[in-house]
């Protein structure tokens, strides 16, 4: 008998972990591609063409599937459309364009800590108060990312340092608002229709952009870079993002946000591995602190949420 029958969990576990690594990916895949001196916008387009049609595909079916339903209000679609540019475009291209300044390892490190600006904003959004045990796990995370960022500003230029971890908190900061958006507009359109929307509307600006910025043809560079593209479509974008929701199905939310522990040390591991990148102590310490804070965050969030709300928030 397959293990992995006899024990579901143990396939969900597996789908949870798979998706996490996958994402954990694409920063290797982009760090990768600016060895070939592409710009950031440039690749990014690369990479959304290559999702693009089954983004397209899924925002068919799933609108088939509820083509009798009345048609969401102007404002729900104003937002989604707000939402898909801060979330997918805006927030991409600064995640590509700080790449170019840290290394992937501190990159994921200040992503990681993404929940804490959830927390933030919902409490500045609707008026709430912070729980003391909440705001001392915002504190230990940001004391981990200061410790670890600390470390490569001496290490390296300090303007370039200081410069990419600024362009990484933007992007983390923006990719949290479309958080707290898409907990209010997931249960409008579904889960599926509303990000497949939000990654079409994303594809369009970021076409928008590369047109505006740049004069080198798309089709220009080594075939290397397309095929890095390509990858980062499939391995970074599309397949982890049916295993996440998938394993999110099965085990629910926390539990994948659990796993999701894993995905920094993913990435340092990967860097090594690829990249040749070394991790100092600073950064393995402050790895492990902000790993403890945003675990904090989100065992005491899970309990100010409603699971619905949860599990919306983990399938963005």
């Amino acid at each position: 008998m397959n293990p992995l029958n006899k024990n579901p969990h143990v396939g969900a576990v597996l789908l949870a972990a798979g998706g996490i690594i996958f994402f954990s990916a694409k920063a290797i895949f982009v760090k990768k591609a600016f060895e070939f001196q592409i710009d950031a916008i440039s690749l990014l387009l690369i990479r959304m063409l290559f999702s693009l049609p089954v983004f397209i595909t899924i925002a068919f079916i799933s609108s088939w599937k509820v083509r009798e339903n009345p048609a969401p209000k102007m404002r729900y679609i104003i937002l989604l459309i707000g939402l898909g540019i801060a979330g997918y475009y805006l927030s991409s291209y600064l995640d590509f364009s700080g790449l170019k300044f840290v290394t992937t390892g501190l990159e994921r490190l200040i992503l990681f800590a993404y929940p804490t600006l959830v927390v933030l904003i919902t409490a500045i959004l609707y008026r709430r108060r912070i729980p003391l045990r909440q705001l001392m796990a915002i504190l230990i995370t940001y004391f981990g990312i200061f410790l670890a960022f600390f470390r490569n500003v001496n290490l390296t230029a300090q303007v370039d340092a200081l410069k990419g971890g600024l362009l990484i908190a933007t992007c983390a900061f923006t990719y949290a608002c479309y958080l707290v958006g898409s907990d209010k507009l997931i249960p409008v359109f579904g889960s599926a229709r509303f990000t497949s929307y939000a990654m079409i509307v994303a594809t369009g600006a970021v076409a928008l952009h590369f047109a505006f910025q740049n004069s080198k043809p798309l089709i220009s560079y080594p075939a290397e870079v397309y095929l890095i593209g390509a990858c980062m479509a499939v391995i970074s974008t599309v397949l982890p993002s049916f295993m996440i929701s998938e394993a999110i199905r099965r085990i629910g939310a926390s539990n994948v946000a659990l796993i999701g522990s894993i995905g920094p040390f993913a990435t340092i591991l990967m860097a090594a591995i690829f990249l040749d990148e070394r991790i100092t102590v600073f950064e393995g310490l402050g790895t492990l602190i902000v790993i403890s804070g945003v675990m904090l965050v989100k065992n005491t969030e899970k309990h100010e949420i409603k699971p619905d709300e949860e599990k919306n928030r983990m399938a963005a």
